[in-house]
């Protein structure tokens, strides 16, 4: 397998948020360049500001123009902004979003031309960036449209969590419409094909959640888990797929039976960010899967009124550089093994998980 250090690409985000505090933060371990080579996007003049604002002084940047340029044992930075950025901490600027797609544009140009092998995004503020040139909801769209790919899955990973979401950044009354198999389909085969080729899981399991409460309760409270949901999973199951539910997530997450899968399909943003944050919030991770790159970010955002007070949290950070670099590694050596099938060994180490629910989780039945 390829040995050669892994370059993490790191977009500083919004300028006058926690986005540097957090990254400095991170940086500052030194168990980081055992694993990859930092390199950020930014501006050396910020970066000074914000350290002194937070009071860091035994932290500084190597100053490069390339990636190839980059020192192995030490955090880089290739500067993307003029001198006249302006940090205004704290606050939601014209010039704070416009320092913030500069970055993430350079980074991402490097990105796709294979000058860096992983990018990790620190916030940005889904307002102030929208310009003509970045008309997204937010990263997630952008690197969407960037890729030329027709979906992708936002894909919240914690130690004892991984879930995606049918619809993510829409409101809560365009949901139902946006349920469809087609749709839940779409997203049950990036995840499947992430955990095996980005987690190495060989034959993962998946539980899908129900739209309604209680699932439904057999059409009592809604019918789009018979007419929708149950037939995106058999679909599923066709293709081989190990897909289960659809789960009353109360009651799933409740019951603590989230541990027992590999991933979970949720269908909105709430019903799963809001488990996910309330377990995971300092630890979590946000990955894109989907794309022919690797991207990752902390689960929070720009913070703004945390910004200069030291007072951040650089965990969720930290751990987004970790998980971009362990993707990393497994995509190398799935690669690999593709193409050498004398490596291959098949052993299921996978027993199955839902013999473990208790019998009011185990909500299999319909289509089995």
């Amino acid at each position: 397998m390829n040995t050669k250090p892994i370059l993490a690409g790191i977009s500083h985000g919004d300028i006058n948020g926690i986005g540097y505090e957090i990254i400095i933060k991170a940086l500052s371990d030194p168990l980081i360049n055992d694993i990859c080579v930092p390199i950020v996007y930014g501006s050396p003049k910020v970066a000074a500001y914000h350290r002194k604002a937070i009071n860091i002084t035994n932290f500084s940047f190597n100053n490069i123009r390339t990636p190839e340029e980059a020192n192995p044992r030490k955090s880089n930075m290739i500067n993307c902004l003029d001198d006249n950025a302006r940090v205004e901490l704290g606050k939601v600027t014209t010039q704070g979003g416009e320092a913030a797609f500069i970055s993430l544009e350079k980074a991402v140009e490097d990105l796709r031309s294979g000058k860096i092998d992983v990018l990790i995004t620190a916030p940005i503020d889904k307002k102030n960036i929208q310009s003509e040139e970045f008309n997204f909801k937010g990263h997630t769209d952008y690197l969407k449209a960037k890729a030329g790919v027709e979906d992708v899955l936002m894909f919240m990973i914690s130690e004892n969590m991984r879930i995606g979401f049918v619809t993510d950044h829409v409101p809560i009354a365009r949901v139902p419409e946006m349920i469809t198999v087609e749709a839940i389909m779409s997203k049950i085969r990036i995840m499947n094909q992430s955990l095996i080729r980005d987690f190495a899981i060989r034959k993962p399991q998946i539980a899908v959640l129900g739209l309604n409460p209680h699932a439904g309760e057999d059409d009592l409270l809604g019918n789009e888990e018979k007419d929708i949901i149950i037939p995106a999973i058999a679909e599923a199951e066709k293709e081989g797929i190990m897909a289960y539910g659809p789960f009353p997530a109360d009651g799933f997450f409740g019951s603590g039976s989230f541990i027992r899968f590999d991933g979970i399909i949720s269908m909105y943003h709430d019903q799963g960010l809001a488990p996910f944050k309330a377990l995971s919030f300092d630890s979590g991770v946000n990955y894109t899967a989907g794309l022919p790159f690797i991207r990752t970010s902390p689960v929070h955002g720009t913070a703004f009124s945390l910004a200069g007070k030291g007072e951040a949290n650089e965990n969720s950070f930290r751990q987004a550089i970790y998980l971009a670099c362990s993707i990393c590694k497994n995509r190398m050596m799935y690669d690999e093994i593709s193409t050498n099938p004398l490596k291959h060994q098949d052993i299921d180490t996978h027993s199955d998980k839902t013999d473990e629910l208790p019998p009011e989780i185990n909500h299999t039945e319909p289509h089995l």
